[in-house]
């Protein structure tokens, strides 16, 4: 079975705007989520100074977007004031819950391009307004985290990296992850042409009569990033039951080849409205594009590619 995700146009949806002094380079990797009938997107942005802030758009239909003229979450800790990257937002019950990265020189982190970096959550009420919880762990390169949309066991459980694998972690207030309830998933597969190098994974997991539906990115020894997806056990997501060889998306489009990171699709959203899913994605670490496929199609792809 051969699979692949529609791009909703050639061109991106989203671009940086020249009149912005904090997002007028770059605009990228979004997170989404659809509430009360509108699309509410958080995603990454670089201005004049480079710094990475977090902006807020929202849109009726997906494609069409409104967006905040400041930011809704910058840095305000030392640990972050290089920079607040990477929204993946959830929804559990009445609350939104933004896994992001901190990157800044005090994080307790392990030393990254002149840094360090933390995998922080942060909680919102109104997908605007941000209260900073704490990091899932310290001391290490770890990023890529997401929660689920639900506890599983009574407990609520995130993905986070820890190069090049995808691990799982488990916490019961989401303040406190101990290292004995995280567990390795998955990881590259050397005998594959474009996962073969690092995996991390992409949005919320969508929860399905089979397993759960994970969206997930990867890089070859080129570092072309591409997305796959996956399926793992609903009541223990440290079980994959099927994992499909072939990638999904793949950059084509000129500006997924060329940007500031060339030849990279990198997704934080993977929304299901109905029977179609959007997948949101930056496109060369630049601008945000768009593609879509069937959630019947892509549950069974899961299933049996």
């Amino acid at each position: 079975m051969t699979f692949q995700l529609t791009r909703y146009s050639s061109e991106p949806i989203i671009l940086p705007d020249p009149s912005s002094d904090w997002e007028c380079y770059n605009v990228f990797n979004p997170s989404v989520v659809y509430h009360n009938g509108l699309f509410h997107m958080h995603y990454r942005a670089q201005g004049l100074d480079w710094i990475s802030r977090i902006g807020y758009a929202v849109s009726a239909d997906g494609v069409n977007w409104n967006r905040l003229r400041r930011p809704v979450l910058t840095p305000q800790e030392p640990y972050e004031s290089r920079g607040v990257e990477d929204p993946r937002v959830t929804r559990i019950d009445d609350m939104f819950y933004m896994a992001y990265t901190a990157f800044g020189p005090y994080g307790g982190g392990q030393e990254i391009a002149g840094g360090s970096i933390l995998p922080m959550l942060a909680q919102s009420r109104n997908l605007i307004t941000w209260e900073r919880l704490g990091p899932i762990v310290r001391g290490e390169d770890n990023k890529d985290h997401v929660l689920f949309p639900r506890k599983i066991n009574g407990r609520y459980v995130a993905f986070h990296r820890r190069r090049p694998f995808v691990w799982i972690a488990y916490s019961s207030d989401l303040l406190t992850w101990h290292e004995s309830d995280m567990a390795r998933v998955f990881g590259p597969r050397q005998d594959n042409d474009w996962d073969n190098t690092s995996v991390g994974a992409n949005g919320v997991p969508i929860e399905t009569e089979y397993g759960w539906l994970v969206f997930y990115h990867a890089y070859d020894t080129q570092r072309v990033y591409r997305l796959g997806v996956l399926l793992l056990d609903k009541d223990d997501p440290t079980r994959v039951i099927h994992r499909p060889r072939a990638p999904i998306l793949w950059p084509q489009e000129m500006w997924e080849v060329r940007g500031d990171v060339p030849n990279v699709v990198f997704s934080n959203a993977n929304v299901r409205v109905g029977d179609t899913v959007y997948v949101y994605y930056g496109g060369a670490d630049h601008v945000i594009g768009l593609a879509t496929c069937a959630y019947t199609d892509v549950v069974e792809y899961a299933r049996t590619g």
